[in-house]
């Protein structure tokens, strides 16, 4: 009686010496990967493999919905009242900026991984 039929059924098999197994294993460790015939197949596929963690991007959706709810307020507000305050435009404008520098930063990292 024989298993399940395996959706991959054709096994291939290479060497590598000692230097670069390590050089394999320290890719997929900075990768945060441990199934070594998974990263294998995917650089054999695609040619790479990337793991994006930036806590910049992170920050920048934090910085993106701070801006967001703070227009929102400042919409209902101007609607209310019918004026707009200069402390106002100033918030939003030093909002807009630290949210160029954030996309500038990650555009920067992004760009190093080619």
């Amino acid at each position: 009686m024989s298993g399940p039929k395996r959706k991959r059924d054709v096994q291939v098999n290479f060497r590598v010496s000692s230097e670069e197994l390590a050089l394999i294993e320290q890719k997929m460790s900075q990768l945060g990967t441990k199934n070594r015939e998974a990263y294998l197949r995917k650089m054999a596929l695609d040619g790479y493999a990337i793991k994006l963690d930036l806590p910049e991007l992170k920050e920048l959706v934090s910085l993106l919905r701070r801006s967001s709810n703070n227009l929102n307020q400042l919409t209902r507000r101007v609607h209310e009242i019918g004026r707009i305050y200069d402390a106002d435009l100033e918030d939003i404008t030093q909002r807009q900026e630290q949210l160029w520098e954030g996309v500038r930063e990650i555009l920067s990292q992004l760009s190093k991984l080619s």
